[in-house]
């Protein structure tokens, strides 16, 4: 029989949905989101147009849809896209944009998923007719695979510029933009301000069981809309889970700074085991990876054995681990997690 979990550091999606958010869910107001006539949707999608300082927003179901909706919305087959090459869009979205949209994608190799404007001009593309047409650069905030990093204003400001000056657009994956806002002091709004299109997860550090919601100008979230509906993200009364939205923007936002404080440990504790090394090693946000290749065993192995302690981490390959606090993680359980590596290694060798 399979141990019971006890510890779920293999992402902050593993959240369950609090007693005073199911209680919002229960209680929301609904009508049918096709017509407009869901009221707890709509206060939603104002509340994060708002928030991000955008004309308009849509809800949609995952984090993923956001991305793919927006990107479809912005460009036509055989345009382009220029993002990091650990960006979610290339290796967590079955390659969405080119089954969907016949778009391509330009990766920039970059250490913590962050690349310079002078890399994007680099890889703009010649007008030519013989070449796919650069269209849109991408950011991620914070990065995935790079560790939580946060893109400064200043760098998607540079970013930004250089990309309209050649007719790009700017996209904002920001499944984890609240973290970057909460760490730095940074409003969501100035970190987007100069991007055509941003979205926020829900699902994630603030808690909702689902969904995600993509913001920009009228005539874009216009347009957008008809994407939503193509991929099957039509919703009808979506005010049950949009008020899990509401709840958690109200409730779930300033608390992240718990769950990075966690990292915080859990990063010093790990880098004190033999063997293992932070990678990269500096813990900004809620995401610590390590690399354990110099213990004797493979991530596989050590996130298996774990397991049979009924504490789940993430093996990104053989020599690489990831571990994401969350609002059902304390200080506690990335002590025990920590705690429990060490002992895994320590009786391994003897």
């Amino acid at each position: 029989m399979a141990p019971t979990l006890r510890i779920d550091l293999s992402s902050d999606t593993s959240t369950k949905p609090s007693e005073g958010m199911r209680k919002a869910m229960y209680d929301a107001e609904v009508g049918d989101e096709q017509k407009h006539e869901d009221k707890t949707t709509t206060t939603l999608c104002e509340r994060v147009a708002t928030l991000l300082g955008k004309e308009a927003a849509v809800f949609l179901p995952s984090g993923i849809m956001s991305n793919v909706v927006a990107l479809l919305t912005h460009c036509a087959p055989g345009d382009d896209i220029i993002c990091s090459s650990d960006a979610h869009i290339i290796g967590s979205e079955g390659g969405g944009v080119a089954i969907f949209g016949g778009i391509s994608i330009t990766p920039i190799d970059t250490v913590l998923g962050i690349y310079s404007a002078d890399e994007l001009k680099a890889r703009l593309r010649p007008s030519r007719s013989r070449s796919p047409h650069s269209r849109l650069a991408h950011i991620e905030q914070t990065t995935n695979k790079g560790g939580g990093a946060i893109w400064s204003v200043d760098q998607i400001n540079d970013v930004a510029k250089v990309a309209k000056d050649a007719g790009l657009s700017v996209h904002t994956d920001g499944a984890r933009l609240m973290n970057a806002v909460v760490a730095s002091g940074v409003s969501a709004k100035e970190f987007v301000a100069s991007c055509d299109s941003a979205w926020t997860d829900l699902s994630k550090g603030l808690g909702a069981p689902v969904g995600s919601v993509l913001t920009g100008s009228k005539d874009f979230i216009d347009e957008a809309w008809t994407w939503k509906h193509r991929l099957g993200g039509a919703m009808r009364q979506s005010g049950v889970i949009a008020a899990a939205g509401l709840y958690a923007l109200e409730h779930n936002i300033e608390r992240l700074a718990e769950d990075h404080a966690n990292a915080q440990v859990l990063a010093e504790r790990i880098a004190d085991i033999p063997g293992v090394k932070l990678d990269p090693p500096n813990v900004e946000t809620n995401l610590v990876f390590f690399d354990v290749s110099e213990t004797e065993l493979s991530a596989p192995e050590i996130a298996s054995r774990l397991l049979e302690k009924g504490i789940r981490m993430g093996a990104i390959n053989e020599r690489r681990m990831r571990a994401v606090t969350h609002l059902d993680v304390s200080k506690s359980d990335v002590i025990a997690a920590s705690d429990a590596i060490q002992e895994i290694l320590k009786n391994h060798k003897a």
